[in-house]
């Protein structure tokens, strides 16, 4: 059985201090974010179904994609929402030195023109952290439902939302061809509005904390 973690393990909090996890609020409030794109299809139904209910996310897009698909990254933008970088490649940190890590970064930062930064798999060393956070707000999250792994399910991840879902909640899930979000995400939406929770802008928020 894997093992998964919907919430980041209590050491990541000690680990990257400055890192932003979850907006400290009261408000029955929720930050959507999606990681991977820009990808065909995938980013187009996103922007769709947030379109229809105005909501605007935080898109942490991958360089590579962003540059194989300059279109799709302008239609995030027009349409309201917010670019993050994900690394030109995604790399996992765990398996490269600072110097690769650091310069992956960089390197996305030249098509994203972000400094907003979601270290792929939330995997950093602390080196690359240190350096990093000299240049880019690190951003992680309160909760994630794995909508990018096809063993789990779109109705599973479904319920941990409504299971774990809280005020000021940093939600991330996936823009690409394989993730299941677009079987679930009008559904979580709704079910957030019936519950009297409103769906904040990220880069807002962080800037008033």
């Amino acid at each position: 059985m894997k093992l998964r973690f919907f919430r980041p393990p209590f050491p990541a909090r000690l680990f990257y201090p400055d890192a932003l996890f979850r907006i400290d609020t009261p408000e029955k409030v929720v930050y959507l974010t999606f990681d991977d794109g820009p990808t065909a299809n995938s980013t187009e139904r996103i922007l769709e179904i947030l379109s229809r209910y105005h909501i605007r996310a935080l898109f942490f897009c991958t360089g590579r994609s962003a540059q194989e698909n300059p279109g799709l990254l302008d239609q995030i933008r027009s349409s309201g929402h917010a670019i993050g970088n994900h690394g030109y490649l995604h790399l996992d940190g765990f398996k490269c030195s600072v110097k690769e890590y650091v310069r992956n970064a960089e390197t996305s930062l030249l098509v994203t023109y972000t400094t907003l930064f979601r270290p792929p798999y939330g995997r950093m060393r602390l080196l690359q952290y240190r350096e990093l956070k000299r240049r880019f707000k690190i951003y992680l999250w309160d909760l994630m439902v794995y909508d990018f792994d096809g063993e789990f399910g779109s109705g599973r991840s479904l319920k941990i939302l409504k299971n774990l879902v809280r005020p000021g909640s940093v939600i991330v899930f996936h823009d690409h061809s394989t993730s299941t979000v677009h079987e679930f995400l009008e559904e979580f939406i709704l079910f957030c509005f019936e519950n009297d929770y409103r769906f904040g802008f990220l880069p807002v928020a962080a800037n008033k904390n």
